[in-house]
């Protein structure tokens, strides 16, 4: 909305006004969240199988999501005039779910990149040269909406001198070189001071099962990449100060910190964001995350179930966990795409949950066509119409050890009634299991199956009747 010609800014004049006058922070109060339903919501989630929640504390707008001490710029104050996290802390917990806080607050997306767009103007047209509403001041609000509220607070402060902020500032994505803000030092550790206390505020209040931090360095205050500007020990201080409430609060440190694609580190956990790595991963726990269409809601997206099943196969395939994004609407509901699709993954769950939760990798992630010399395997990248028609055929199985001990493999697709399917890493030249197999069930089917393991795999007839969707799941004993 602060980048002339992109289609974000024409609508917001069209729709609101120049941004020199109407600009991000008097957009906050339109947002009500009328029609938000936590508790419903949280129950709708639990019955597609979730097991936590993670709710937004702040993005890269510096608008903090919850009764914040630290900023003013919050929802208990503007907007909804309601604690977003609080209420999602509280539903999460009645209904048996754990509960996690995202924090996007990330110095570089913050104050780098985001904001520094709000300093600069139109270079044609005619509010040319107009500053947008980035330089207003506490003493400019006198008599309007947002008296007593100083935009600074919200907007950091112009930092476009330093070499690759003004480009990074009107790119999609783009950090600036590595660096440190020399000349804006005092406020620098201010702003770290702020984002630790911020952070550590939502852990005061709601005392979460884990916290999360953005950011594409090994740590926010790194000083290269979406760290820059300033070296400190901020992420350091908060995760500390986490697991000492944990301790004194529930007697042990049963919580975690996910800290984005850090390299392993002792009391971390890492992520894969879009997409899952091609080889099993256990150097670390780690999170698969990808949004269903975007992370904030859009018309236009592909609700699909299967891409969200195949998504979450692949990322337990390889030893990792999935955290999928289901964008809510402004008005705090959810539109009817998003509800059938989460109802079709709760059957599906339902009927294969033993292999997923719990479960761990087996000796390979799986098995099937090769792309390039490779496992072929969903695309990365947000899940759009194009992971919906990616197509996988019977020769496509993931494996994965349930926490029972039995072996679970995977049909990326449902074959049609009896297919004669076969598993070649299951026969007895494979080398890979350690006894031959006793018995082979299909989850979801009382009747029993027609198998048997030979040299060159494990074959499995399809029964008479498939009323399944997605992927069907064998357990091998």
């Amino acid at each position: 909305m602060y980048i002339q010609g992109s289609r974000q800014y024409d609508y917001h004049v069209k729709q609101y006004g120049h941004p020199s006058q109407f600009g991000y922070k008097d957009i906050c109060p339109l947002w009500k969240a009328e029609r938000w339903n936590p508790d419903a919501l949280v129950k709708l989630y639990k019955r597609a199988g979730a097991e936590y929640l993670v709710s937004l504390a702040t993005h890269h707008d510096n608008f903090d999501c919850w009764n914040s001490k630290y900023q003013p710029w919050n929802c208990v104050n503007i907007g909804p005039k309601r604690d977003i996290v609080g209420t999602w802390e509280k539903a999460a917990r009645s209904n048996g779910l754990r509960f996690g806080v995202s924090y996007h607050g990330t110095p570089h997306r913050v104050w780098d990149e985001f904001l520094p767009v709000r300093y600069k103007s139109d270079t044609t047209g005619p509010h040319a040269g107009v500053p947008y509403d980035g330089v207003q001041t506490v003493a400019d609000g006198k008599g309007k909406w947002w008296e007593g509220y100083d935009p600074r607070l919200l907007y950091g402060i112009n930092l476009r001198e330093y070499n690759g902020v003004t480009k990074a500032a009107n790119s999609g994505w783009s950090p600036p070189p590595a660096g440190v803000f020399t000349n804006h030092l005092p406020y620098a550790k201010w702003y770290a001071t702020q984002w630790a206390q911020r952070m550590m505020d939502v852990v005061d209040q709601y005392d979460p099962d884990f916290i999360y931090t953005d950011g594409t360095d090994q740590q926010p205050f790194s000083g290269s990449g979406t760290g820059a500007g300033l070296k400190a020990d901020a992420m350091q201080r908060v995760i500390a100060d986490f697991y000492n409430r944990a301790l004194q609060r529930r007697g042990q440190v049963n919580t975690f910190s996910i800290v984005k694609f850090r390299h392993k580190t002792n009391g971390t956990v890492t992520t894969e964001e879009f997409g899952v790595p091609p080889n099993i991963n256990t150097n670390q726990p780690w999170i698969a995350e990808a949004p269903v269409g975007d992370w904030f809601y859009a018309p236009g997206f592909t609700y699909d179930s299967g891409m969200m099943i195949r998504y979450v196969i692949e990322a337990i395939a390889r030893d990792g966990n999935a955290a999928l994004c289901i964008s809510i609407l402004p008005d705090g509901s959810l539109d009817e795409g998003s509800r059938k699709m989460l109802k079709e993954v709760g059957v599906w769950m339902r009927r294969n949950g033993e292999a997923v939760y719990g479960s761990r990798a087996w000796t390979i992630p799986g098995e099937g066509e090769l792309e390039n010399g490779k496992l072929k395997m969903l695309p990365g990248g947000k899940l759009e119409r194009h992971h919906a028609n990616f197509k996988f055929s019977p020769q496509d199985f993931r494996f994965t050890v349930g926490k029972n001990g039995a072996l679970y493999a995977f049909c990326l697709t449902v074959p049609a009634p009896g297919t004669p399917l076969k598993i070649k890493s299951l026969g007895t030249d494979a080398g890979k299991l350690s006894q031959p197999i006793k018995s082979v069930k299909l989850l979801g089917h009382n009747g029993e199956l027609q198998w048997k393991q030979e040299a060159d795999g494990l074959t499995i007839t399809c029964p008479a009747g498939m009323p399944f969707a997605t992927a069907v799941v064998f357990r091998i004993e």
